[in-house]
């Protein structure tokens, strides 16, 4: 590690509180700038389609009318005068988003030209008032519903007025989007639905907070591990690999402590927010790890921000518990445990605050450390006195990132400058402060322990001190006395030592800096036992006939995962970030996309590069296979869908053409079950559909599609899920969701921490549903496996994988657990 990440995890568990509100309202306002540029150039977009509609349209359906009925043809010729041509002229730029000419300059440049012969003006004109005189024009916002009216006025058949009315329209940032009714649909309003029969209970947690939080990795007398992430304490049996999860948190948990029976445990969470932007009530939950049962909730109401640090009593038997929050003065309060109310509560300081612990002889004397400050506080009637650590002769670190008590008493400081230090009481100097000078805390001894931080120190049994070093990455074992025993040192894809925990005096477990947990001895090492991604991540795929997934993100890891086994099978490191990925039908390769508009092919067996391509400069963002394995698509940032032929197993790829005509970036496509089409939506809220067998062709009919079969359901936007929006979205709210292969269920992700289960298909607005949280953050996707066994879903900046499995016949919930028992059943409209 680096000296720069070195500083950087100094200050990362207690930096969160120092940011000022106003960077967070700040970025509120540019993504709502970000999203009315994005609408305008939709509408923009939409415009000029429209125009290109028009420009086609208008000398068939001449032809037509004048055939059928001539006074219809008069109507359409007053239309195509007085409402095209005006509009075209109202349009100053002759071009698309992206600089290219568009068929509607075409349209402009006739228009000027009529313009130009003054009988055609006349007539221009003349038909203007006889239109407007007859009332036989009204404005709509849409020209093709005009033209459609037009035919069914003028006696057209009565499929086309089927047609206008088996359509349903749905309305995004007040964007109206249009789709049509299958065939097998008789009445769209008798249409009822139901939740699904499944339902989802927590079966695997991928993943570990060790990146940006401290102490938070213990040992519980049943040999479970105990640890978090996101919103989910974890606890792992180490022998057993089993997992059970206390679930009762609403937000990421942000710190753990063990009662002094082994058995209690105490969690505080971060504040967040609710869906629409207003803060929540942070707490600290103190539940009994046995069965689950949550025991006390403390100071809700009472905390800001969120819960940085808390510590049970030890003298007393757990009597007490310490807490300090994130607010700018990182109060310090002490609760009674047995009634659950305050007894002490003071103003800590504004710089940030690390860790704080009771004396474990004495439980009115608490500790704290963090930036620049070591303070020595006590307990009295109700109220808290501090005494600061005096530093003397000895150089002040910039951190002081923990400490511990040894068995004499003393107090042992790890710093940022790689030194622990002993402190220890020291009578008033009477001679210099007079008579009833107080006594002071000073350092007794400075020991040289680690190149950069010394993140964690654990104090063993018999006296002797476990360190774990920063830049080092190494663990040291000292004697009573501070001299050093054995060292050993973690490996470099680990990070840093962040945390140590004794199993049997011989045996730890280390989490480390890079979200991993490490389970050895100083004799044979350390292996992994848990490991995660350590930024956010975006790309899912789970592999079309394996017990197999593969994730990647914004750290360039790409992992591959054992659903069954519930482990990491390998993991490489790209040189860039890894937003998608798609497993070849036949299991052999997988291809994921890049942030550069890059694109790669790994073996899954040697882990090679078997392919790599460019398309654009722009990052991608989904990468599909048809059914068959002979095509990919690449969706990009950069509006165009490319096309590739794939031969050798997936293991070469041609260009095979490009779709043009989205006008935003492309966020998700699906192929259809024969191969021939593609389905996409884009950043500006649009479906459209693709003639790929005809030449990647934009079809402009949507219409045509409407009883087309799809092979995979990924698409946020389309008919069979409309269900899945609430009332009053922005269009960012679900990132992602999955059709099960059943076609039963479709699993969503949304922006609100939350995934959801509806039927399969959802089409009506408000459709019930079963919603499940645990993540602590935007669910950026989510996916079935091969064979609809489980979900996973993938948190963004929790950097959390959830397995979830799928109940059959929808069986009670598990112990009343909030990530089993939220459900959703809003009424018909």
């Amino acid at each position: 590690m680096d000296g720069s990440t070195n500083s950087l995890d100094d200050v990362s568990a207690g930096s969160s509180a120092e940011y000022p509100d106003r960077v967070s309202v700040m970025e509120g306002r540019l993504q709502l700038q970000e999203n009315e540029i994005t609408l305008l150039k939709s509408s923009l977009a939409d415009a000029l389609r429209r125009l290109r509609l028009h420009d086609q349209l208008i000398p068939l359906l001449k032809q037509q009318l004048i055939a059928v009925n001539p006074a219809a043809a008069r109507v359409l010729n007053q239309v195509f005068c007085s409402d095209g041509f005006s509009s075209s002229r109202k349009l100053s730029s002759s071009s698309t988003l992206d600089g290219t000419r568009h068929p509607a300059t075409r349209v402009r440049r006739n228009s000027e030209k009529l313009a130009k012969d003054p009988q055609e003006k006349t007539k221009k004109r003349l038909d203007k008032k006889a239109a407007s005189s007859a009332n036989l024009l009204t404005r709509s916002p849409s020209l093709e519903s005009r033209t459609k009216d037009l035919i069914a006025s003028a006696g057209s058949p009565g499929s086309r007025r089927g047609t206008q009315g088996q359509s349903i329209k749905m309305f995004i940032r007040g964007r109206p989007i249009t789709m049509y009714v299958p065939s097998n649909i008789q009445n769209y309003d008798d249409l009822r639905m139901e939740p699904p029969v499944e339902k989802l209970e927590l079966d695997w947690v991928y993943g570990y907070r060790g990146r940006d939080c401290r102490a938070n990795l213990y040992l519980l007398a049943s040999g479970e591990a105990v640890y978090f992430i996101a919103c989910v304490v974890v606890l792992y049996h180490i022998n057993n690999r089993t997992q059970r999860h206390y679930s009762k948190h609403t937000d990421c948990v942000r710190c753990l402590t063990i009662h002094p029976d082994k058995v209690r445990v105490a969690s505080g969470q971060t504040a967040g927010v609710d869906k629409d932007g207003k803060p929540l009530q942070p707490y600290v939950h103190i539940w009994d790890s046995s069965t689950l049962i949550t025991l006390q909730q403390i100071g809700l109401g009472t905390f800001e921000r969120g819960v940085g640090s808390v510590a049970f009593s030890f003298a007393d038997s757990g009597a007490f518990l310490c807490v300090i929050d994130d607010s700018n003065e990182h109060m310090l309060s002490v609760w009674d445990c047995a009634k659950g109310t305050k007894h002490a509560e003071v103003k800590s300081t504004n710089e940030a605050v690390f860790t704080v612990e009771f004396n474990p002889n004495d439980s009115t004397n608490i500790i704290t450390c963090g930036k620049s400050h070591v303070y020595f506080w006590t307990l009295s009637a109700g109220s808290l006195t501090k005494k600061q650590g005096i530093f003397g002769k000895y150089k002040k670190p910039k951190f002081i990132q923990c400490f511990v008590f040894s068995l004499t008493g003393d107090v042992l400081t790890g710093d940022s400058e790689g030194n622990i230090l002993t402190w220890g009481k020291s009578p008033g100097d009477v001679k210099t402060l007079g008579k009833g000078a107080k006594e002071t805390f000073q350092i007794m001894r400075q020991t040289r322990a680690h190149d950069g931080s010394v993140f964690t120190l654990c104090m063993l049994q018999g006296g002797a001190l476990l360190s774990g070093g920063g830049k080092d990455r190494k663990i040291i074992r000292w004697s009573a006395d501070l001299a050093p025993e054995r060292e050993c040192e973690i490996p470099e894809r680990f990070g840093a030592v962040r945390c140590i925990a004794d199993v049997d005096g011989e045996e730890l477990l280390v989490g480390t800096t890079r979200n991993a947990i490490l389970r050895g001895t100083f004799s044979d090492g350390f292996v992994a036992i848990v490991q995660g991604h350590v930024d956010e991540m975006w790309g899912l795929a789970t592999h079309p006939s394996q017990d197999v997934f593969l994730t990647c993100g914004h750290d360039r890891q790409v992992c591959v995962w054992n659903t069954e086994e519930h482990k990491l099978d390998w993991c490489t490191t790209l040189e860039e970030y890894g937003l998608c990925a798609d497993f070849c039908p036949n299991g052999a390769v997988v291809s994921v996309g890049l942030s550069t508009g890059r694109w790669l092919v790994l073996d899954l067996q040697t882990k090679d590069i078997v392919s790599d391509y460019t398309d654009g400069n722009e990052q991608l963002s989904v990468m599909r296979y048809s059914t068959d394995g002979s095509f990919l698509a690449v969706g990009s940032h950069d509006n165009f869908i490319y096309i590739y032929n794939v031969t050798e197993s997936g293991r070469r790829y041609s260009r095979y053409g490009k779709c043009n005509g989205h006008s935003s970036f492309i966020t998700h496509l699906d192929w259809s079950k024969d191969g021939k089409y593609i389905m996409s939506n884009s950043g500006d809220y649009e479906i459209l559909y693709w003639d790929i067998a005809g030449g990647c062709k934009l079809l402009r009919n949507r219409y045509e599609s409407k009883d087309r079969e799809w092979a995979s359901y990924t698409c946020v936007l389309g008919f069979h899920v409309m269900g899945v929006w609430l009332e009053g979205s922005d269009g960012t709210d679900i990132n992602a969701l999955c059709r099960s292969h059943n076609e039963r269920m479709v699993a969503v992700a949304d922006d609100f921490c939350k995934v959801h289960l509806f039927q399969y298909p959802c089409p009506k607005p408000k459709a019930p549903n079963h919603s499940y949280e645990g993540h602590g953050s935007h669910v950026t996707n989510v996916r079935f496996t091969h064979c609809d066994s489980h979900v996973l879903s993938m948190g963004g900046k929790d950097t959390c994988i959830l397995q979830w499995r799928v109940k059959r016949g929808g069986t009670g919930d598990s112990g009343g657990d909030r990530l089993h028992s939220s459900s959703s059943s809003s009424p018909e409209p």
